[in-house]
């Protein structure tokens, strides 16, 4: 039924009439889930404002069509419901600037499928863009579903991109990419329309749903990978900032004016001091070629002083921006994610000694600074969300 929705105009009914307002309703319940995957009859009647009575039958009658699923009504929260599976997918991918991972969920938002591999994203989108499709062929495959049941298609690329032009923000961090309308870019190579975000606000939203930030209406979410980057949930929705729609772009505020000169153009840049390739710069000359984030965790957890030191140091440094962000936006959590998530509280605990001692007492009263609960897979979760996301809006249009 979603998925024929998706593909198809709704019908027109009689504004006012019966068949009208049961059309409605019932888009709403559907909403409801595809956000959330799955609720209770009584959450549903609570969140939608419908009639419990009204619920009830708009449920019965889905289920006896295959749309939705339910359990007996024994469990402690009672009669739980979702959306069936032959109801369709929904496909994320997140290009990161080295590697490309994909996803396949159905829509009571359980993970079927995931493909990940190693590319260097950000100079050859061409490849990048040919690479995914083949990855979102290979999860289908493997879900054992087709594109004739893809409802929506989210990806995440490290970069801002403008909201006006639909181009990327910072061109430099991606130069393959440089000029290309993203949305258009993607999905005329993909072959279907794609939804296209930042990653970092992919991770905020996955985490919003999903994860850490779920029942916190002001989080802000920070990627520390490759690239740094914090996706914003205000008031319950994504915050994107101004008309360009950038956002969030704390990795490169300049924390030294004449510091090692970043991708973005700028000088000092938060990046060029905590991202992964720089606290493995610091490292290589005393631990030797090669080394991974992994390792460095694992030889700070076995008491090496200087890869202790370093991730000690790059804590502090995080912390002093997450302190401005603080003053500024008061989230009630910030979320740790990205690669140098795995260094847990040798990296967390002095991030929230120095957002202590620099942010205003009020601002973090009652902050919790916490990691992530989805890990890696973040960025491509929230690809995903944003293809159920999409589709709500649609179905509720």
């Amino acid at each position: 039924m979603i998925a024929a929705m998706s593909r198809s105009r709704p019908s027109v009914d009689r504004p006012g009439s019966q068949s009208a307002l049961k059309s409605a309703n019932q888009q709403r319940l559907l909403n409801l889930l595809l956000v959330n995957g799955e609720l209770t009859q009584a959450e549903i009647a609570r969140r939608s404002g419908l009639a419990p009575a009204t619920v009830s039958n708009i449920v019965r009658e889905l289920v006896d069509h295959g749309v939705l699923v339910g359990t007996d009504g024994t469990r402690p929260r009672g009669r739980v419901v979702r959306l069936a599976r032959a109801s369709g997918v929904a496909v994320g991918v997140d290009f990161g600037y080295q590697h490309i991972t994909t996803a396949v969920a159905d829509l009571s938002h359980t993970i079927l499928s995931t493909r990940r591999v190693v590319l260097d994203v950000g100079r050859d989108a061409r490849g990048a863009v040919d690479c995914a499709r083949q990855l979102i062929e290979e999860v289908l495959e493997e879900a054992d579903t087709g594109w004739d049941d893809v409802v929506g298609i989210g990806a995440g690329l490290p970069s801002p991109i403008d909201s006006r032009t639909r181009k990327l923000g910072a061109p430099s961090l991606l130069p393959g990419w440089e000029g290309l309308d993203v949305d258009e870019f993607i999905s005329h190579a993909i072959g279907r329309d794609v939804a296209v975000e930042n990653d970092a606000n992919l991770g905020a939203l996955a985490e919003h749903v999903w994860g850490a930030g779920r029942g916190y209406d002001n989080m802000a979410y920070l990627k520390l990978s490759e690239g740094v980057g914090a996706g914003l949930v205000l008031d319950g929705k994504l915050f994107h900032g101004g008309r360009a729609g950038t956002a969030g772009e704390i990795g490169h505020t300049t924390v030294d004016e004449y510091g090692a000169v970043c991708r973005c153009g700028n000088r000092g840049c938060l990046e060029t001091l905590v991202a992964a390739r720089a606290v493995v710069s610091l490292l290589e000359p005393v631990c030797g070629a090669g080394l991974t984030i992994a390792d460095i965790v694992e030889r700070a957890e076995r008491g090496d002083a200087a890869c202790r030191r370093v991730l000690a140091d790059t804590g502090r440094q995080t912390g002093v921006a997450l302190a401005n962000l603080c003053n500024l936006l008061n989230p009630e959590r910030v979320i740790i994610g990205g690669e140098l998530a795995v260094a847990g509280e040798l990296l967390l605990q002095p991030m929230r000694e120095i957002v202590r001692r620099y942010a205003i007492p009020s601002a973090v009263a009652t902050l919790d600074l916490v990691l992530g609960s989805l890990g890696p897979s973040a960025p491509v979760l929230g690809a995903v969300a944003l293809a159920l996301h999409g589709q709500a809006q649609l179905i509720n249009s």
